[in-house]
């Protein structure tokens, strides 16, 4: 019963020390760029969709299938990436701290007004301590 409660208040820290916001911006007809941005509260830090194995849970995001929408690529990361070994993995890791863009580029098979959902997936860590993955699920307009 404690073991559940000590992953219960540990996991209710994760979303406080990594703040989601998540926007749409139209780049041109039927296309879009989803923004989804983690401000993320100091000392900690956050992983790279990329991580080598046996490093930390990368960052993942996943988008819910929506027939009239095609995603291109994967979503690019706009922030001051770093690099650093960390003896607890094992392995040199990637991973952002204060803020990060995810940008992913989507683009509608017809002009109508529709909704794209998902959830992006991340481990938030300091020098001290890993929480356990947390999950923020996101629905973004797209007009």
């Amino acid at each position: 019963m404690l073991a559940v409660l000590v992953v219960s208040v540990l996991s209710v820290q994760s979303q406080d020390v990594v703040k989601w916001t998540f926007t749409s911006k139209k780049i041109a007809d039927k296309t879009y760029e989803l923004h989804l941005t983690a401000s993320i509260q100091s000392p900690w830090k956050i992983y790279a969709q990329k991580t080598p194995e046996g490093g930390p849970l990368p960052t993942k995001i996943t988008f819910a299938k929506n027939p009239i929408i095609t995603l291109f690529g994967t979503a690019k990361e706009l922030g001051k990436l770093n690099k650093a070994h960390e003896e607890v993995f094992g392995v040199d890791v990637l991973y952002y701290k204060d803020k990060v863009d995810f940008v992913q580029v989507v683009k509608l098979k017809s002009s109508v007004k529709t909704s794209i959902s998902g959830s992006v997936e991340f481990m938030a860590c300091n020098e001290e301590q890993c929480l356990p993955p947390s999950e923020a699920p996101f629905k973004i307009a797209l007009n």
